[in-house]
């Protein structure tokens, strides 16, 4: 069984790096979701995340992470070099973090807010809960 990735549907950077992760899962090991779908909040719910947190989720192993510890537990499934990112674990995330919320809290002043969906093939739309 994969792992389920939840993000901001309407953030272009967050759009970008769906796409970016998709591109490198040769394996299709991650399955993707909106953060405000259905299905998002259910898993949200489920997964008893703080209903302030406004950051990447990764689900796995009947577990969540978020912020810089999500990115880093992606980066050990992708193809490429970005499994060596994984070494940045061994820091606090009181370290990490700051970075993370940093470039979120600007996502949508740098990146702009996403005015179309991305029509995905039909062999990527089945990654989409």
């Amino acid at each position: 069984m994969g792992a389920i990735i939840l993000f901001d549907g309407e953030c272009n950077l967050c759009s970008k790096s769906v796409q970016f992760i998709i591109k490198r899962d040769k394996d299709a090991y991650f399955s993707f979701a909106s953060l405000d779908s259905e299905i998002g909040k259910q898993l949200l719910k489920a997964y008893k995340v703080p209903t302030d947190v406004d950051s990447l989720i990764l689900i796995e192993n009947k577990r969540y992470y978020s912020q810089s510890s999500a990115v880093l537990q992606i980066c050990k499934h992708l193809h490429g070099g970005w499994k060596t990112f994984t070494i940045l674990l061994v820091l606090p995330r009181k370290v990490r973090d700051p970075l993370y919320k940093f470039i979120a809290n600007n996502r949508y002043k740098w990146f702009k807010k996403r005015s179309s969906c991305l029509v995905p093939t039909p062999d990527i739309r089945k990654r989409f809960l």
